[in-house]
């Protein structure tokens, strides 16, 4: 059988059968959805007039400002919900038939990465429409711009996905990283506050996380007629450049895990 065949065929099938699964699964969506809309719209309500940008503009309130950090909120939740899959594919042996079939190991990486990604697209999406409500006002390269980090940002949290679950024996497991790593990396990404108003040890942790990139680009490309004042908010192209790389690394972190390591239980 020819690479392409064994490669971008079975790629395809996983990235179809992913799409149809969590559509099929409503609790799925709702949680990677509705989880997000409902923090944005508590917390963002709560701390609405109370809120100020250190440096910035005066008339950005908290729902504004949280807005980019809830739609990086609703990529991993759906990155997260949909790269369970792994571990609930491995006990029902359906990964095992995968691996000894004669299709190309590094196919199942990019067809749950695949998948995953349009997922956590769409989804963000969806949430982009409510922009209006937070203040942001979208003209349409605001827009085609944001989606394009957007599907940098789904590539990254999806491939980071599948290396946690890859290893991982039980969905209990996958949750506590879940809390324990990667809704700190959120949290720490300028979603939740600004570095500029952080104390100097958290505002360092915030450099070299690389999610805090991929919400600074997509704060630059949502507000391309009106940039935003904030010295401490990295440049555009240093965003893309950053984000780009850790959605490339991670990629061919899950794709070389799957072709050298063993999955546990086969």
């Amino acid at each position: 059988m020819s690479l392409p065949a064994t490669l971008v065929v079975p790629t395809l099938s996983l990235w179809r059968r992913e799409v149809v699964r969590f559509l099929r699964q409503r609790s799925r969506i709702i949680g990677a959805l509705g989880t997000p809309v409902m923090f944005w719209l508590l917390i963002g309500g709560g701390l609405r007039h109370s809120f100020k940008l250190p440096g910035g503009d005066p008339s950005l309130n908290y729902m504004e400002y949280a807005f980019p950090g809830m739609l990086m909120l609703v990529i991993m939740f759906t990155a997260i919900f949909s790269t369970i899959s792994v571990i609930e594919d491995r006990k029902e042996g359906f990964l095992q038939g995968v691996l000894v079939s004669p299709a190309s190991r590094s196919a199942i990486a990019m067809g749950k990465i695949l998948g995953s990604t349009t997922l956590a697209l769409l989804q963000a999406c969806v949430f982009l429409l409510l922009a209006p409500l937070a203040g942001v006002s979208l003209s349409i390269w605001s827009v085609l711009a944001s989606i394009g980090v957007l599907t940098v940002a789904s590539i990254s949290l999806s491939a980071l996905g599948f290396l946690l679950a890859w290893h991982m024996e039980s969905t209990q497991g996958f949750h506590a990283v879940m809390n324990l790593f990667l809704m700190p990396m959120w949290l720490l990404s300028g979603s939740f506050f600004p570095a500029s108003g952080a104390s100097s040890w958290l505002s360092w942790t915030m450099a070299v996380n690389p999610l805090s990139y991929a919400v600074a680009a997509l704060r630059r490309t949502m507000y391309l007629q009106t940039p935003l004042e904030d010295k401490m908010l990295p440049e555009l192209w240093l965003s893309l450049a950053i984000s780009l790389a850790f959605a490339a690394t991670m990629v061919i972190l899950a794709g070389w895990r799957v072709d050298k390591q063993a999955v546990p239980g086969t």
